[in-house]
């Protein structure tokens, strides 16, 4: 999506900048590094953005730093624009730096909540990320991560009847597949561009969609994106022990952000390969088999 002018416009006279550089990297925002007299910082806009996309944004942020993490400062929040303290977008390439950040991580997790779910929805890029209430995790995951994306229009116009039905076994089998475990704080977006640094090399953490879950759903963010930092799992493990088969249960929860991405950008990057390979085992079994 484009950025509107205007707003950009309107944000770099409200923080009396003199440049603003457009960076790479974000999906369905443009994003700049706005250059001020006393500090830079980074500008996300996005064009139509929903309403509250950018202030949930911010409180998600806040969130994450009130429970230990390290989160960029927040400067200032506008309907369609979120102004933040610039960090180091390319992350040192060190185990020490990915050792840190699995180490956070398993601390977040660590924090328990009521229920599964929000206590409002929020955002998975610009789309509604359904946060209602639940007491049963796996429940809550096929119909609020899972199902809920069927009806939206790009992933309606390319799953056929089969790779419904078998979604649909998958759902049925999920207990089988991922243990029960207590709702966990998670981060929500947790793929590795969303790791960044301080100025002192450690890592922060940037564009969150919070809610109480499994932190499986962190998990596979991380292990099924690219460029998946072993180093990463190795410290979580010493702090949050990982049973034997979590591993293979990690594509079936990385389904979430598959669907996520054909229901925001159709099938690009392979999703809907990737989604089909997972289902594989789902066709053309009954749900009792």
């Amino acid at each position: 999506m484009a950025a509107r002018e205007v707003s950009t416009q309107d944000v770099l006279a409200r923080f009396g900048a003199a440049e603003a550089v457009r960076l790479t990297g974000g999906v369905v925002n443009t994003v700049w590094l706005v250059r001020g007299p006393e500090r830079d910082a980074v500008l996300k806009t996005t064009d139509d953005a929903p309403q509250s996309l950018f202030e949930i944004e911010a409180q998600g942020l806040t969130v994450l730093r009130e429970h230990g993490l390290s989160t960029p400062e927040v400067l200032d929040v506008g309907a369609d624009w979120l102004l933040l303290e610039a960090l180091t977008p390319e992350p040192p390439a060190s185990d020490a730096f990915w050792e840190t950040a699995g180490r956070a991580i398993a601390a977040l997790h660590d924090v328990r909540g009521p229920r599964f779910g929000w206590e409002h929805d929020g955002w998975l890029g610009v789309l509604p990320q359904r946060n209602t209430w639940h007491d049963d995790g796996h429940a809550f995951f096929v119909e609020q991560r899972l199902l809920r994306y069927l009806d939206e229009p790009k992933v309606d116009a390319v799953l056929t009847t089969e790779d419904r039905t078998a979604l649909e076994r998958l759902c049925t089998r999920l207990p089988e597949i991922v243990p029960a475990a207590p709702p966990a704080l998670t981060h929500g977006d947790l793929w590795h561009n969303n790791v960044v640094a301080t100025a002192a090399g450690e890592p922060a953490f940037i564009d969150p969609a919070v809610s109480w879950m499994w932190p499986d759903v962190d998990l596979s963010m991380m292990f099924c994106g690219k460029d998946s930092p072993a180093r990463f799992f190795d410290a979580y493990h010493e702090v949050r022990p990982l049973d034997a088969g979590w591993r293979d249960r990690m594509p079936v929860v990385f389904l979430r952000e598959i669907l996520s991405t054909v229901a925001h950008e159709g099938d690009r990057w392979g999703a809907l390969d990737y989604l089909r390979e997972v289902l594989r085992p789902f066709r053309g079994v009954s749900i009792g088999d």
